[in-house]
């Protein structure tokens, strides 16, 4: 598994190995310059030692200046390059998992959860960034620091550079511990604020809620705790790391304070020039920094390795619903008529122990406005996301204008197939954006023509800013009427030849309904399939499909099913009731 990841990283690499390579040259210029300072200021003061010139000091500080300003601008040049290559990755990776996410069915969002799917893209996506970007350039620096330290403090005093870095590991094992439980801490963390978020972000949007039941107390408490949690948590973390920074620090003086007891004696022996002793207290000054943030780089490289299998599983995992291998030539210059027809349709979702969708066979010709009713849980909502294959649909069972739905491709299909769920999604945008969402280059006039056959107009006119009006989360600014207008309106302004209604009129009284099938039918011409629980209105369509428990079990028209006996009567029957219950108590 260790080589597989590896092979990860270096495939996120490959793309940017000439960046990847120019940054690792000059890690290697870096850390040459950075041992040479030391040699440089060795041999200086060593010679002062025999006597000095104030223009001879000046031009030894001068060049010790030139080589250590150099080094810092090779060392920004590569921190640059190397944390660059780890945000173009991060960009590119987001990129690429949104792209994947989009050609994803619906179902698997709704089963994977949005919380993990948001996880991975972010946070997951973050430490790849990391991973690629600091983890890589501290462990290369790293190891090119101590590959080239040591030999040249072994080269002044094997003894002493041994004494001197004899702490270190004690230092890496003091990270590591406290690095490990600091990643801990610090993900608790950011746990309670996406808790404390969500919850105020839950509770703005559900504030009528709030106020109907008078539930304030409660959010408060639940707040209340939220943010206990996330001081906590916050405390804690602090705590950590005011503990392990002073800890590093007393390590790295203790080291240098043995450097110095020992390195006195020798100076005393005459076995060590105090150049050589000067040098060796900023190797060993170079070797602290490097040392402790390897803790911290392992961490960083295991976190980054974990979250590298997270995207790559989400990556790998292929959506259900894909154009066929040998897709149908494109439609562009036929006539698109909109008739549908089923043979045996037949449905089952993962899981299930029967079919949802039983051997549905129907047709519905060009131009037809068609009802399909049923009750409750008997399959329209499924037989509705089979028109635009937003559930898997078998081949030679769904047709559309005598093609097999299945060999179309997606991007046609749904182009065909305008459809209004039964909960219309808005975006937070301007109102007239909302309706110009699958046309985004429509003009205002045509924005309004679909506005008015949705019966949205009278409701645009009394909002202050008209068109203009800010739509808010999920459309909550908007009545549950006039939030399925808008979804309707969106679909009426696309020039499909099929609209399907999925229950989109059930928030509008039975003659505004009436009157927006009546203007659909009038101006477009197009074949509406409406799924709809309100016979009323489905009585003025020119067939009606009765389904029950996922079977097709009537079909004709409104005068002649009411005339037999069975499920649409006995709905109709129902309807007819409770309209009467209805206007006695009223």
């Amino acid at each position: 598994m260790a080589t597989l990841r590896l092979d990860l990283i270096g495939r996120y690499l490959r793309p940017h190995r000439k960046t990847v390579l120019i940054g690792a040259l000059a890690l290697v210029v870096v850390n040459i310059l950075s041992v040479s300072i030391p040699m440089e200021v060795r041999r200086v003061i060593d010679e002062l030692q025999e006597g000095f010139s104030y223009a001879g000091i000046l031009r030894q500080a001068g060049w010790i200046v030139l080589l250590a300003t150099t080094m810092g601008i090779i060392r920004l040049i590569s921190r640059q390059l190397v944390f660059g290559v780890g945000r173009q990755v991060e960009v590119e990776l987001r990129q690429r998992l949104f792209d994947h996410m989009l050609r994803q069915e619906p179902a698997w969002v709704q089963t994977t959860g949005s919380g993990e799917v948001i996880s991975r893209a972010t946070s997951d996506v973050e430490n790849i960034r990391r991973l690629l970007g600091f983890a890589v350039l501290s462990l290369t620096n790293t190891l090119l620091a101590y590959a080239l330290t040591l030999p040249a403090m072994l080269a002044i005093d094997p003894g002493l550079t041994l004494a001197a870095i004899g702490l270190y590991p004690l230092m890496l094992g003091t990270v590591r511990l406290f690095g490990g439980r600091m990643m801990r801490q610090q993900r608790k963390q950011q746990e309670a604020l996406s808790g404390l978020s969500e919850l105020i972000q839950e509770d703005l949007s559900g504030i009528g809620a709030i106020k109907i039941y008078g539930q304030e107390a409660a959010e408060l408490t639940a707040f209340s705790d939220c943010n206990r949690r996330y001081r906590d948590s916050a405390i804690q973390l602090a705590r950590t790391r005011s503990t392990l920074f002073p800890l590093l620090e007393g390590i790295s003086s203790i080291s240098l304070l043995l450097l110095l007891a020992l390195g006195s004696g020798k100076l005393e022996a005459g076995d060590l020039t105090i150049g050589g002793l000067v040098a060796l207290i900023l190797y060993v000054e170079r070797l602290v920094f490097p040392t402790a943030l390897l803790g911290f780089t392992l961490n960083t490289f295991q976190t980054g390795q974990v979250s590298l299998e997270r995207v790559e599983q989400l990556l790998q995992r292929q959506p259900v619903i894909t154009d066929a291998k040998a897709t149908a030539p494109r439609r562009s210059g036929a006539i698109k008529r909109g008739r549908i027809e089923a043979r045996g349709l037949s449905v089952r979702y993962e899981g299930a122990d029967r079919d949802t969708l039983q051997s549905l066979s129907f047709t519905i010709e060009a131009g037809e406005l068609v009802a399909v009713v049923g009750a409750v849980g008997c399959g329209k909502t499924t037989l509705a996301r089979t028109f635009g294959r937003m559930i898997p649909v078998e081949e030679n069972q769904l047709f559309l204008d005598g093609i097999d739905i299945n060999h179309l491709p997606l991007s046609e299909l749904r182009e065909d197939i305008a459809m209004v769920p039964q909960e219309g999604f808005l975006f937070t945008n301007s109102l007239a954006d909302n309706l110009r969402y699958g046309e985004p280059d429509a003009d205002l006039n045509r924005v309004e023509q679909a506005a008015e056959q949705a019966r949205l107009m009278d409701d645009i006119k009394g909002f202050p800013d008209g068109f203009e009006t800010l739509v808010g989360e999920r459309g909550i600014t908007l009545s549950g009427g006039q939030r399925q207008r808008t979804a309707l309106g969106r679909a009426l302004l696309v020039t499909a030849p099929v609209l399907v209604l999925d229950d989109a009129l059930a928030s509008v009284d039975n003659n505004t309904a009436a009157a927006i099938l009546d203007s659909i039918r009038a101006q477009d011409g197009r074949t509406i399939v409406m799924i709809s629980h309100q016979l009323s209105a489905a009585a003025a369509c020119d067939r009606i499909l009765v389904m029950d428990q996922g079977r097709l079990v009537q079909q004709g028209h409104h005068r002649d099913l009411i005339q037999q006996p069975g499920v649409y009567r006995r709905l109709w029957e129902r309807e007819q009731a409770a309209d009467q219950l209805n206007a006695i108590a009223s």
